[in-house]
């Protein structure tokens, strides 16, 4: 895949890192001196474009023509939508992705503006810190779209009143469901005999409205907490 990553500090140097790591075409465009000499150690030096990148001529000389992904992660928002507009509407790049410094600008980061998703970073690690916090032991492993759906994973504490009992005993939330369950290094696939054991690892995929219920009874007890059987 041929990206094009306007911004070459810490976010789009990284990017770049783990882009070109994992075998993708990559150009990277920054303006500022001190910022391109750093970059030139870090990276190949056919990746770097020097230059403005809400210029048009800079982005053709980045032969954003041919790219299949565009990712604006400079650190003005304002520099981010002009990019993302330019990468649309007028060099119809199929997938054009944009940071979003400053939360109360995110109202402007849409398809409107060219914007195919845009990353709050302020957003993104408020609602992590969160679901850390009422979630417990709870590992999202991955999200699907944009976080309605995600794969998590969560230990079955010894106390939990599903261990002993097969899951169609079990009364999972109804938009869940069991991928597979990790026991001493064993891969279980998940059917309606199989019991819980104790540190059991359940991964399992499922609406994101759904993991704190899920967390709930795989989890230590609450007092008073949600009666997991049926």
């Amino acid at each position: 895949m041929f990206v094009i990553i306007v911004g070459g500090g810490k976010t789009g140097s990284q990017l770049a890192v783990k882009l070109l790591e994992a075998g993708h075409k990559i150009r990277l465009i920054e303006s500022r001196p001190l910022v391109l000499d750093r970059l030139r150690s870090e990276l190949p030096q056919e990746v770097i474009i020097p230059g403005d990148g809400s210029a048009p001529e800079v982005l053709e000389a980045a032969n954003i023509q041919d790219a299949q992904v565009l990712a604006a992660v400079t650190g003005e928002d304002e520099a981010n939508l002009v990019v993302t507009t330019l990468a649309r509407f007028e060099f119809h790049v199929p997938r054009v992705i944009a940071r979003v410094n400053n939360p109360k600008n995110a109202w402007m980061f849409t398809t409107e503006m060219g914007v195919d998703v845009a990353l709050n970073q302020a957003d993104i690690l408020a609602t992590l810190v969160a679901e850390e916090m009422s979630m417990g032991d709870m590992m999202t492993l991955l999200k699907l779209r944009k976080g309605e759906f995600a794969v998590v994973e969560e230990k079955v504490h010894p106390e939990a009143e599903v261990v002993g009992k097969t899951l169609r005993q079990i009364d999972f939330p109804a938009e869940c469901v069991l991928v597979a369950i990790l026991r001493k290094g064993t891969l279980i696939i998940p059917r309606g005999d199989t019991v819980l054991q104790p540190v059991d690892e359940v991964i399992a995929l499922l609406h994101s409205s759904q993991a704190h219920c899920l967390a709930q009874m795989l989890g230590r007890p609450q007092p008073g907490g949600l009666a997991a059987i049926a």
